[in-house]
């Protein structure tokens, strides 16, 4: 059966027609709202008078090497004590413990850190027949406790909705950051003059919401409408962040939009053509059409190596000056994955489990549908992503080596990529690029906290593991600094030398988030459960 277009749907790594949205006061998807947490406490105890987490060590998300044993001491929603209570291999002193706890968590051989945050999520869509809740579950069982929702396509109320009720804990998701496309969601028309941007953005600061994602092509594009829309959102403390399309690039790159005030960026659009010195304009091939995919994302792939190499003068000029605009890089690596290795997206071992049959159909090769671009995949665009990955790479590594700020972004639901699961894949990708894990935690943590606190003008409230921030926190079995695949909620396979047996390890066994105690196997069970009866309604309605 013929898919239905996708081209009205804001594609999450490609857009397409922006003006469309600006024309809908509301844009309404018919993704499902999460239900109500159920209040049996089947669905997160807490939070507590006095919760203390013993024995754990500590990943603070700073970049300080792991510390161990400590007791966490939570009271409510926030972390009132952080103590060092012995050493390791040798028993604790219990006369030096805190006391009085309401609840306990003998975290004992484990790793406590942060909550992961997300700068690059989406909330599902009806064309991948994913509800909020199975989004939410496979966040939350991965430990992300807090995400950026960028675009805010399922219409601005409902996605405002979510984030309060998630912020009150009505519903078992991680923070939502919202963050809107301009001239969603109001009913003024395109922002075509540097007023209407200016008067968008003041209409979007009064419905709540926390920044805007920059997206699609057209007027947006003039330097004189970004530089109104951006300085407007700057003075109100609204965030920013883009993915400037091909259609745009040539007018505004991303040196130039970072000028104006765009504080972030998802995946590299606008970044290699701020690096061009020998050319000003992509070389298309003369039968390049933006409308089909396959041109779209195989001619993607030959982009970085048109850009000055790194360490020549332009590369380095870039570098240092968006460094001092104090621009942050959510490179969203493992989005594109599937781009540079088809094979191994498609059979991520996940995907029997807990991918629903609607998004696995949503993947599939189709002309019409955003992101499906699989009609001829050849060795050779695999090669040229490799080789572009190596160049973007080595771009992110050495930005946040000269002292620029990285976060982390999964932008799932695309290409193969699975809500949670590939959050993770993303830090290992960050690893892949040189990044030391504690740097990619701290990337995951405090980094992308601080990315959704400055617009603000506030301290961060959460992504560090200190007094006074939020109980975000996950409790891992084994080591993610020795091995990030012990996130994975399938974990890592290992060798038991006493049984002489593969076995699994790992996967988040406890998500925090407001000092609400989380199973996250629990969470990822209810998942495999609801993927199990789309499968069973599928197989009896014959399809």
């Amino acid at each position: 059966m013929k898919r239905k277009s996708l081209l009205p749907l804001f594609g999450i790594l490609f857009c397409v027609l922006i003006a469309q949205a600006q024309t809908q006061p509301q844009l309404q998807r018919g993704v499902a709202p999460a239900p109500n947490r159920p209040t049996n406490g089947s669905e997160g105890e807490g939070p507590f008078q006095r919760l203390i987490i013993r024995g754990a060590t500590m990943i603070d998300g700073t970049g300080a090497p792991p510390i161990g044993p400590v007791d966490i001491v939570i009271e409510q929603n926030r972390i009132v004590e952080v103590r060092s209570v012995g050493f390791p291999k040798v028993p604790i002193r219990e006369g030096s413990r805190p006391q009085n706890a309401a609840k306990e968590i003998d975290a004992t051989g484990m790793y406590v850190l942060p909550g992961l945050v997300d700068c690059h999520a989406h909330i599902g869509g009806a064309a991948q027949g994913t509800p909020a809740e199975y989004v939410y579950k496979l966040w939350m069982a991965h430990g992300v406790t807090t995400v950026r929702e960028p675009g805010s396509f399922n219409g601005v109320d409902w996605t405002l909705n979510q984030r309060e009720r998630s912020a009150k804990n009505e519903i078992t998701a991680p923070r939502i950051f919202a963050y809107i496309g301009p001239g969603l969601g109001w009913d003024k028309g395109r922002l075509a003059s540097p007023e209407l941007a200016r008067e968008f953005v003041r209409w979007a600061k009064e419905k709540g919401a926390d920044g805007f994602k920059v997206i699609g092509e057209g007027a947006i594009y003039d330097p004189e409408i970004m530089a109104a829309f951006l300085d407007e959102a700057n003075k109100l403390g609204l965030g920013s962040t883009t993915h400037l399309n091909q259609l745009g690039v040539a007018r505004l790159n991303m040196l130039a939009a970072a000028r104006l005030g765009m504080r972030s960026m998802e995946h590299w659009y606008g970044l290699p053509e701020s690096l061009f010195a020998d050319r000003s304009i992509q070389n298309f091939p003369l039968d390049y059409n933006y409308n089909d995919e396959s041109h779209r994302f195989g001619q993607a792939g030959r982009l970085w190596k048109q850009a000055a190499p790194p360490g020549s003068k332009k590369w380095n000029d870039v570098m240092d000056e968006l460094i001092k605009l104090k621009f942050t890089l959510d490179p969203t690596f493992t989005i594109y994955e599937a781009s540079r290795d088809l094979q191994r997206a498609m059979r991520a071992e996940w995907h029997d489990r807990y991918t629903l049959p609607s998004l696995w159909k949503f993947y599939t090769p189709s002309r019409e549908a955003h992101g499906s671009y699989w009609f001829n995949w050849t060795t050779e665009d695999e090669i040229e992503w490799k080789n572009n990955y190596r160049l973007w790479m080595a771009f992110v590594n050495e930005y946040k080596n000269r002292g620029g700020r990285v976060t982390t972004g999964s932008d799932s639901g695309f290409i193969y990529k699975l809500y949670g699961f590939d959050y993770i894949r993303e830090l290992e990708l960050l690893q892949e690029a040189g990044f030391h894990p504690l740097e990619v935690i701290r990337a995951a943590t405090m980094h992308g906290a601080q990315l959704l606190h400055e617009p603000k003008g506030k301290p961060i409230e959460f992504g560090v593991i200190k007094p006074g921030l939020l109980a975000d926190l996950i409790i891992v079995p084994e080591n993610p600094v020795a091995n990030l695949k012990v996130l994975y909620g399938t974990g890592a396979i290992r060798l038991n030398d006493q049984t002489n047996q593969p076995e699994r390890v790992g996967g988040v066994k406890w998500t925090i988030k407001d000092g609400i105690v989380y199973d996250a196997k629990k969470l990822l069970a209810d998942v495999a459960k609801m993927v199990e009866a789309a499968k069973k309604k599928q197989g009896a309605a014959g399809n």
